[in-house]
């Protein structure tokens, strides 16, 4: 049985009141469940703002929070709004409308920052310093008609050259707002990890290897990446053809300019990994291989056939940053096709890799190491009963046999069969979506990877349910 055992949620797939699951009793109540059936991890998905396709993945901040997550009830319990705000029953759907949800949270965040009064804590969350630089991207981001940075007028895309004071000065009430919700963010979340360590559950995040082009993290660390003249990526990121994708998938992320990043002593990235590890107790690394080799493809293709594999490098990174880390623990991501130097670099440091069951249950050569997180499935993977039933029925037989299930097993509990075996490995870790306990096909899927679509991040829970009984079924 694995060490350590948990489920896989991303906070907008909690049944918030308000359309989008967020900081409020659904997290809390989510978090009872665990503790109530013996779980002791909780993995999320990146809580930055989401960007283009509203994906996590594509984040205008490598530090800043996502604000369609804050609580607007705690709003009112703190005394900053007048009155209680009424959930959103007309969007009680399984679809997140995140323009709707937006405007309808945006009036109480604005009735709270009038009524809020600055204090010592206040004071002191905004002296870090990505808080204002992120207030004034996204302010600069509004009034140039939400474009890209590279996009905005001049003045605005060139202010971070020089950042002179009095330029913001007509703009300094739309900058505190933003620093303030910036506050209420970090102030809920500190709140969920107090509960979280009361409960004893320890909470899985995910960085992201690349950033957003549009994001702050580009726009005032130009230098850190290749791009042109106008800000533009001279090559984006992505990986070749592979399981997900027959033309590959070109994510559009600038890639890094290493040699700069060598020069100050991976001080961009350094900052990045620990900033994220102070939210969490576990951190997995998303496309951990780009470490050892990324996919460099020119800027001028289409897809993501055309690149080629540049070695990074992983180990100078590690050997500099692991001496100064915290005790949080890495989880490299290390799914699909990998050369043998990238197990060597995970293996080096002793990361945890990922056992996903759709990918592993028929290769025989498959190394059932223990320091490893096993899965049913991932954020970009089908609900592991739908790939049940997509199988050829002597396919289907052999599944059964290897994870001691029957023919006679029903098909909505295909998926709680998978992760009672998940949960039996010998993995230190064990992780399942709760999609596939609670039997979802794949109009609960995540994402579907290489694929732009109002389908992706946006679908929720209305209600748990019967999650916790279906867990304790299955633990």
């Amino acid at each position: 049985m694995a060490k350590q055992r948990g489920i896989l949620a991303g906070i907008f797939s909690l049944p918030g009141r308000f359309g989008i699951g967020d900081f409020g009793k659904c997290a809390y109540e989510f978090m009872d469940i665990l503790k109530e059936t013996g779980l002791t991890i909780w993995q999320l998905l990146p809580l930055n703002p989401v960007g283009y396709g509203n994906s996590p993945y594509q984040p205008y901040s490598s530090y800043a929070g996502e604000t369609a997550y804050i609580d607007v009830e705690a709003l009112y319990e703190d005394g900053l709004l007048a009155h209680r705000p009424r959930a959103l029953k007309e969007y009680n759907i399984h679809r997140i409308d995140y323009e709707v949800i937006r405007q309808r949270k945006e009036r109480y965040f604005r009735e709270a920052f009038h009524n809020f009064k600055e204090n010592k804590a206040y004071r002191a969350f905004i002296r870090q310093d990505w808080v204002r630089l992120y207030a004034i991207f996204r302010v600069f981001k509004r009034r140039n008609g939400d474009k890209p940075w590279n996009e905005w007028e001049k003045e605005d895309r060139e202010w971070i050259r020089e950042r002179k004071k009095a330029y913001l000065k007509p703009l300094e009430e739309e900058i505190r707002y933003e620093m303030f919700l910036q506050y209420l963010f970090y102030q809920q979340w500190d709140k969920i990890r107090a509960y979280a360590k009361k409960l004893g559950i320890l909470l899985m995040g995910d960085i992201p290897f690349y950033v957003g082009q549009d994001s702050l993290d580009v726009w005032a660390s130009q230098e850190q990446f290749l791009l042109d003249d106008e800000g533009y990526p001279t090559c984006v990121a992505g990986v070749p053809p592979d399981y997900f994708a027959e033309e590959g998938q070109r994510w559009g992320n600038p890639i890094y300019n290493w040699d700069v990043m060598e020069k100050d002593d991976f001080a961009f990235w350094k900052e990045r990994l620990q900033g994220t590890a102070r939210l969490f107790d576990l951190v997995r690394i998303d496309h951990f291989r780009a470490f050892d080799t990324y996919w460099k493809i020119p800027a001028s293709c289409p897809t993501a056939v055309e690149g080629k594999w540049i070695e990074a490098p992983g180990y100078e990174f590690f050997d500099s940053f692991l001496p100064t880390f915290t005790d949080t623990k890495i989880i490299a991501e290390d799914l699909g096709e990998m050369r043998p130097e990238v197990y060597e670099l995970r293996d080096y440091y002793n990361f945890p890799g990922m056992n996903v069951l759709q990918f592993t249950l028929f290769d025989p050569k498959f190394n059932k190491r223990e320091n490893m997180v096993t899965y049913t499935g991932t954020h970009d993977n089908e609900m592991v009963r739908s790939w049940f039933e997509a199988l050829p029925m002597k396919q289907r037989k052999i599944a059964l046999g290897k994870i001691h299930a029957s023919l006679r097993t029903k098909e909505e509990e295909i998926g709680r069969a998978f992760a009672r075996f998940c949960y039996q490995s010998d993995s230190e870790y064990a992780i399942v979506p709760f999609q596939d306990i609670l039997g979802y096909t794949n109009e609960a899927r995540i994402n579907q990877p290489g694929l732009v679509s109002p389908e992706n991040w946006s679908w929720r829970l209305t209600e748990f349910g019967n999650l916790k009984k279906h867990l304790r079924e299955v633990l």
